[in-house]
């Protein structure tokens, strides 16, 4: 079967990959000129299914406001007269409840969960490397409060089966070396022993030359411009390098998915949320976290990655404005420096930001639409790095007849009417 997938992030790159495994003819199309450089390229590096959880929940209208008014702010929103963003914010308040988040959580953490196994069974198959890790992901409680108030979270990750540990100051410790220097700073933390972490640039960057010499075509400084469609459903995308046709088409395009598919009918309830990273060369790497370190105050993420750190953060609701605010790397720099004093150089580090696609619940979407031959892999939010693997095998086995291993009840599109 031929399939064209647009977009060459992290998730289209995988979906590209599993197909050209399974005998598929697959082209890959992207305005870039290469793959994982956009959202993929500098996101906080973990790979954490543990840590899947909707961003919607109870308190969390609440939170936002306390948060807004913090110096170094986890969420920013920026009101612009934008019915899709203020459609979005109205939607994913309605998901701010116990039931709802209970549900949203479970989905989102049976697709990763998953992914997890993927990656792993595909490093096993493959050999491939990208600075990758398996110790486990530390979110890390500033307050005696916060740390009593991880039994919420707790009693889902027992639910769902995920392993974790609940911690002291010198437990944190024993994990995190680096941490002992600071350990005033924090009273406890939960940890997820499952997770992973890696460099998302790298492995996209590593799985497409595999994909390629499996006989994947990737097709970089192509501007998609519509998808063509009569009565029997997709027939071709129009593009800069003239109209396109296959068996299947797959929309992978992150934020930039639903203006895609509005001229279809298709309303994706997916909102581009900004987050920023820096990336900071180690200078003592005792000095240096381990693993991922994830700041339940400030929500930001600390993440080796080989003679690295990456960390990443902050929620900003401002459109498909890609400016780099200084005020948000003010936030970063903070962070890591508040925590790990002596592991990097801040003041070499590289600044960067991307734009999340969420969904309101917070769970992607993939799978069919409604429209015959069209399929979507998108709204992963800040979780795509961690779903990538599970979601490029489900995506494979949905367009090649199988069924997948997981189930599909609230992954689809088909949950939001």
């Amino acid at each position: 079967m031929q399939v064209l997938i647009l977009g060459s992030g992290v998730i289209g790159t995988s979906i590209a990959y599993y197909l050209a495994q399974a005998g598929h003819q697959v082209t890959v199309l992207d305005r870039q000129p290469g793959p994982a450089l956009e959202t993929s390229f500098a996101n906080a590096g973990e790979v954490s299914p543990g840590y899947s959880a909707p961003w919607a929940g109870p308190g969390v209208p609440l939170k936002a406001i306390k948060w807004m008014l913090m110096q170094h702010s986890p969420l920013v929103v920026k009101p612009m007269f934008d019915p899709a963003m203020w459609r979005w914010g109205l939607s994913m308040l309605r998901n701010c409840t116990q039931a709802r988040y209970e549900v949203n959580k479970s989905r989102m953490v049976r697709l990763a969960e998953y992914s997890r196994d993927c990656l792993k069974q595909l490093r096993a198959d493959t050999g491939i490397a990208y600075d990758e890790r398996a110790q486990g992901t530390l979110q890390l409680f500033r307050t005696q409060q916060q740390f009593e108030g991880s039994g919420k979270d707790v009693e889902v990750l027992k639910t769902s089966g995920v392993p974790y540990q609940l911690l002291d100051r010198d437990e944190c410790v024993e994990y995190e070396p680096a941490l002992g220097r600071v350990r005033e700073k924090f009273v406890g933390g939960l940890r997820l022993p499952g997770d992973e972490t890696g460099d998302c640039f790298k492995f996209t960057q590593a799985l497409a030359k595999m994909a390629e010499a499996a006989g994947v075509t990737f097709r970089f400084g192509v501007t998609i411009e519509a998808l063509e469609r009569d009565a029997n459903g997709i027939t071709g995308v129009r593009t800069s390098a003239g109209t396109l046709s296959a068996d299947r088409y797959v929309v992978a395009l992150g934020s930039y998915s639903p203006a895609l598919l509005k001229p279809l009918g298709i309303a994706l309830p997916v909102y581009p949320v900004k987050g920023f990273s820096i990336t900071v060369p180690i200078t003592d790497a005792s000095g240096a976290p381990e693993s991922t370190v994830m700041d339940e105050t400030f929500k930001v993420a600390v993440t080796r990655l080989g003679d690295r750190i990456r960390v990443g953060g902050t929620a900003q609701l401002s459109g498909f404005d890609m400016a780099l605010d200084q005020r948000r790397r003010d936030t970063l720099d903070h962070v890591v420096s508040d925590l790990f004093p002596d592991g990097g150089d801040v003041r070499a580090a590289s600044f960067w930001t991307g734009l999340r696609p969420m969904t309101p619940d917070g769970t992607p979407v993939i799978g069919a639409t409604p429209v015959p031959k069209l399929m979507l892999a998108t709204g992963h939010g800040t979780l795509g790095w961690t779903m990538a693997a599970g979601t490029g095998r489900v995506m494979a086995d949905l367009i090649d007849g199988r069924v997948p291993a997981i189930d599909m009840e609230g992954l689809t599109i088909a949950r939001y009417g």
